[in-house]
């Protein structure tokens, strides 16, 4: 079988879920004939750059204009220009891709971006290809760009999904309830003790994990300095050097500082709470390794959506300030008991196998 797994490098998560995905299958599967592709590697440089370096730019000094460019797209009244308008842009913005599709014609495209699932349902509407087009919505919410009739299997994180997707009209039949794809290494059972001593950290302290994706956004410095007073603090700052810099010249107590790693499923074993952006692969790494989210630098349209569906869950906090959240940090470090029913609750929604049962789908 000849499978292509499709992302588009517009933000971390959408490469992490197809990742996951490749992996597993090329581990299971390993007869299968296997390609993992960033669609925006097949665009031009203009729209490679939007997509890339101007969804970072809006989401760290627009996110008004983020906000409303989301809202507009996903309103009903608007629809009838805005999805035609989007599908004509991608369209001529990715002649490589298109080619690249109609010349390999694979037997089954998974998607983990909605633009290589509008651009594959097109082909497959006018018979240029013959795959079954698997979409991966790696959001709990769904814009509704990631809707075309001709997917032939959703693969969603919720039964909120699968209801947001009933509402659009998607047969209920074409709707899988798997979870999002991660990596397994965020399903590992740790020794918190001896992981908390070869990370030389201690072992015994209330511990908060700040991490807010690749950018490295939001207000981390002045949580941990708040923070750091009561609790054990470990702070990601990712790609953003200046804070990296910055936090290591300040040299708090109580806080350990890492720039971009990759053991961050170390990092949230030796955790109790972790303060982090909504992104939907976050979600699903944070929910499988049992720990409590309290999100902040929340980025309007599908952060938004998928802090809604938690809340219906009953998992995760949104403080209102910092000094909300240092509130919240302390009233979990005071009540135990309360920390272990929210983990209950985030037991209830945990998915582990999504990656396995894509793959028994696809067969």
């Amino acid at each position: 079988m000849r499978v292509l797994i499709a992302h588009a490098s517009a933000g971390a998560g959408h490469r992490r879920a197809a990742e996951a995905v490749y992996d597993y299958l090329k581990s299971a599967h390993p007869d299968y004939g296997l390609k993992l592709i960033d669609v925006l590697d097949k665009t031009n440089a203009l729209f490679r750059f939007n997509n890339t370096v101007g969804y970072s730019v809006l989401v760290k000094y627009a996110v008004g204009g983020w906000n409303f460019a989301f809202w507009l797209t996903q309103y009903k009244l608007f629809r009838f220009i805005s999805s035609p308008l989007a599908t004509f842009i991608n369209n001529i913005n990715s002649v490589s891709f298109i080619r690249y599709l109609i010349r390999k014609n694979p037997d089954v495209i998974i998607s983990t971006h909605f633009l290589p699932s509008n651009i594959a349902g097109l082909l497959k509407r006018h018979r240029k290809i013959k795959s079954k087009l698997v979409t991966v919505i790696t959001d709990f919410g769904v814009h509704p760009y990631w809707i075309n009739k001709y997917t032939d299997l959703y693969v969603v994180a919720s039964e909120f999904t699968k209801k947001r997707l009933l509402a659009e009209g998607v047969k209920p039949e074409l709707i899988k309830v798997f979870g999002l794809p991660f990596h397994p290494k965020f399903t590992q059972q740790f020794d918190r003790r001896a992981l908390a001593t070869k990370l030389d950290i201690s072992p015994d302290k209330f511990t908060v994990l700040l991490m807010t994706g690749s950018f490295g956004i939001g207000p981390l410095e002045k949580a941990a300095e708040l923070l750091s007073v009561d609790v054990q603090v470990l702070v990601i700052c990712a790609s953003n050097k200046k804070l990296y810099k910055r936090l290591l010249k300040k040299n708090l107590p109580n806080v350990e500082v890492y720039g971009y790693i990759d053991n961050t499923e170390e990092l949230m074993a030796v955790s109790d709470l972790i303060v982090s952006k909504a992104g939907g692969s976050t979600i699903a790494e944070v929910v499988n390794m049992d720990l409590v989210p309290i999100f902040i630098a929340v980025i309007p349209g599908q952060e938004a959506g998928n802090i809604q569906a938690l809340k219906e869950f009953g998992v995760g906090l949104t403080p209102k300030n910092l000094t909300e959240l240092r509130d919240i940090v302390i009233d979990f470090k005071n009540n135990p008991h309360k920390l272990k029913q929210m983990k209950a609750r985030i037991e209830n929604i945990k998915k582990p196998f999504a990656c396995q049962e894509i793959a028994d789908a696809i067969r």
